[in-house]
């Protein structure tokens, strides 16, 4: 990571609030330092669309960021777009927009990534069939083998055993490699992005009850406690596994750094009740630092001026003070 490199900031589908999210950072964030990588013509027709008069200025690597304006680097987005329409034939140029952050943050070009929302609907129907993420597809981009997607906000983060799997899938992906994996990645990147000393992390049970000692299923006891066990005694803090119903309690959240839920509906719920259009997706284990926002592209309010920047202001801020070093600045 090149600390000195700007950020860079995907604005996502060009059909959705990503463009209109990316158009309100100068005036939300008028000191950050950063490049956009998206369709200019896109934003430019959105920001005439909602009134703003930042000056997008065109940008290709190797150049400095200015001082005044916008940098943009401009990508294609291959297709007519047209406001709250979602087009398939434009998922070609959004992975082009990936892939140029991706290796931008590999080479030293920019110095973290934040990503605006993107649909996977387009991207597999239009460019990748298989696409079920940013997260996945930044790992396997980048090489990397297993990653993990952990979403904060406030003194909240709460991290993903599984990611976007179907429900009936999620019990078999829990084995005790992937388990000790996901929590060394989560452990490793509290200590070093956090600064978190000593992480203490709570993790949850994947059935009801954490499988009432085996009446209500045995990952707890076949795979997640023993995977547990292993890892205290090498040295991890580790509470569970607990019962999802109960584990979010103040007092169990006031003494650990980060829950691991098993699966994505178990604990992303509490976590967007808390905090939803505030809150940051960091990805743990990459060879780079991304954060995005917590929400989707909302292609019904693209345009009108509705779409609320909060979530990529804490993204970018975030992205910002983890480069720096400073993660609670």
């Amino acid at each position: 990571m090149n600390p000195n490199a700007p950020l860079v900031i995907s604005s996502g589908d060009p059909a959705g609030i990503g463009p209109d999210l990316v158009l309100a950072l100068p005036e939300a964030l008028p000191n950050a330092r950063y490049v956009i990588l998206g369709d200019m013509d896109v934003l430019n027709e959105r920001a005439t669309m909602l009134g703003y008069t930042c000056q997008l200025q065109p940008w290709q690597p190797g150049q400095p960021v200015p001082d005044q304006g916008v940098p943009v680097w401009h990508c294609p987005a291959g297709a007519p777009i047209k406001v709250g329409e979602p087009n398939p034939a434009s998922a070609a140029g959004t992975l082009t927009m990936l892939n140029r952050a991706i290796d931008g943050c590999l080479d030293g070009t920019f110095s973290a990534m934040v990503t605006a929302p993107l649909a996977k609907s387009v991207i597999c129907d239009g460019a990748e069939p298989n696409f079920t993420g940013h997260t996945e597809y930044l790992a396997a981009r980048s090489n990397t083998k297993q990653v993990v997607m952990m979403l904060a906000t406030g003194d909240l983060r709460v991290a993903l055993a599984t990611t976007h799997l179907p429900l009936r899938d999620v019990a078999d992906a829990i084995t005790h490699e992937t388990l000790s994996t996901t929590i060394s990645i989560l452990h490793n990147d509290l200590k070093q992005r956090f600064h978190v000393a000593q992480p203490r992390i709570l993790v949850l049970g994947l059935n009801p009850h954490a499988g009432e000692d085996g009446h209500l299923g045995m990952e707890e006891i076949n795979v997640i406690t023993p995977t547990l066990n292993s890892l205290r005694a090498q040295g991890y803090q580790l509470t569970g596994p607990l019962p999802a119903d109960t584990a979010f309690t103040p007092q169990l959240l006031a003494t650990h750094d980060a829950v691991l839920a098993m699966y994505h509906d178990q604990g992303l719920p509490v976590l967007k009740y808390a905090g939803f259009g505030k809150a940051v997706n960091i990805t743990l284990g990459l060879p780079f630092l991304r954060t995005s926002v917590d929400h989707g592209t909302a292609f019904a309010l693209a345009g009108t001026g509705e779409a609320k920047v909060g979530s990529l202001v804490a993204a970018t801020q975030l992205a910002q003070q983890l480069v720096q070093g400073h993660p609670e600045s």
